[in-house]
């Protein structure tokens, strides 16, 4: 199931597997639980489209939702909902 619009969501980072910061945590180190849907998303130095799952994960006793996924081998993208 898609979900929303990609203008719905921002880039917020990318990096190697284990190597990325979001919501100022190492996100791979907390254990992720698929929303079961998808965005598409396009990756802002290639522009090219990918669809990635999206997510929450509890930091901190707060639920944070996110859209993930690899641009390449290893080399993971993180989008945020720009969305209430």
């Amino acid at each position: 199931m898609r979900d929303r619009k990609e203008e719905d969501w921002q880039y917020a980072a990318s990096g190697t597997e284990g190597g990325v910061t979001l919501f100022g945590v190492r996100i791979f180190d907390y254990e992720w639980e698929s929303a079961r849907r998808s965005i598409e998303v396009r990756d802002p130095l290639h522009h090219q489209v990918f669809t990635f799952r999206v997510y929450t994960v509890r930091i901190g006793g707060e639920k944070r939702c996110f859209a993930a996924g690899e641009f390449s081998s290893c080399v993971w993208g993180f989008y945020v909902p720009d969305f209430p």
